[in-house]
């Protein structure tokens, strides 16, 4: 089975760019939803990845009490818990599935190293169950 069955494409997935200050991460955060987003450079390689959790730290390390002052740094310049390791668009789905239950999601990169999209734990599990839950129900009958 190939990786990109599972691809969410990089214009359906919410991400920042590397030159973002802590509030307008916060804020992309914020309007997404998600916890963790994918980090880009302008030329649309893949840097990194931002949590809630290097947000909360940062806040607290840096004595932000105003958001106002989240817009004098940058979220590179934050430590960052754990980047997501991404994979290549020709990665097997035995590595695929071995990140995918370390991180909430894997980012994929092509040859030159650009972002081309992500996939979730959501969308392999999806897929298990739509390949197993018919097989269980006829056992179970």
């Amino acid at each position: 089975m190939n990786l990109l069955f599972f691809l969410t494409p990089k214009a359906n997935c919410a991400h920042l760019f590397d030159d973002y200050t802590l509030r307008q991460a916060i804020e992309r955060m914020e309007n997404s939803g998600y916890t963790a987003l994918p980090i880009l450079r302008r030329d649309g390689s893949y840097c990194g990845t931002l949590t809630e959790g290097d947000l909360l730290w940062a806040v607290k390390n840096l004595c932000l009490m105003d958001m106002r002052d989240a817009e004098n740094h940058g979220i590179m310049d934050i430590t960052h818990r754990k980047d997501n390791v991404p994979v290549s668009v020709s990665t097997d789905m035995q590595e695929l599935l071995l990140k995918a239950s370390d991180q909430n999601f894997v980012p994929v990169v092509d040859d030159k190293n650009a972002f081309i999209g992500i996939v979730t734990r959501r969308a392999i599990m999806r897929y298990w169950l739509s390949q197993t839950a018919p097989k269980a129900v006829a056992e179970a009958k």
